[in-house]
């Protein structure tokens, strides 16, 4: 068997210059703050992902879906490999809960850069590149 990556969507919901972020757990990662998100579904297209994503996990919708950044993340501890595809979106409505325990501790909004810790591997590595988030183009 060839082991490919598989590819992630990450999507930063931004509220009054917060993005949202979420405590894994149960999963690769757990204890680390990640934005909401998960993977692309075969023959899903990334905007729709990234409003179901967001949904089923947060109970939010959002709005203004932008192309983000992508990175490279190679988990080698769980010998996992993602392409992860930002995508910038703002806060349409509804109130952050925890729709997925199993998954996730909690909810909080951040400034970014969060001063938090530890990050995903996926920010860690959004971070390295200094991109501006809020200057991505619409889908």
């Amino acid at each position: 068997m060839i082991k490919r990556p598989l590819v992630g969507i990450a999507v930063v919901v931004i509220k009054d210059n917060r993005v949202l972020l979420g405590k894994r757990k149960n999963a690769h990662g757990s204890g680390t703050w990640a934005f909401p998100g998960g993977h692309l579904e075969f023959n899903e297209s990334i905007e729709a992902c990234a409003k179901r994503e967001v949904l089923e996990e947060t109970g939010i919708r959002i709005k203004n879906l932008r192309y983000g950044p992508y990175t490279n993340d190679i988990f080698a501890d769980e010998d996992k490999h993602y392409v992860t595809l930002f995508v910038i979106a703002d806060y349409d409505s509804g109130s952050p809960m925890v729709k997925e325990p199993n998954k996730c501790e909690k909810w909080a909004w951040f400034q970014w850069p969060p001063n938090v810790q530890p990050c995903f591997l996926p920010i860690e590595n959004l971070l390295k590149l200094n991109s501006d988030l809020l200057t991505c183009r619409k889908i």
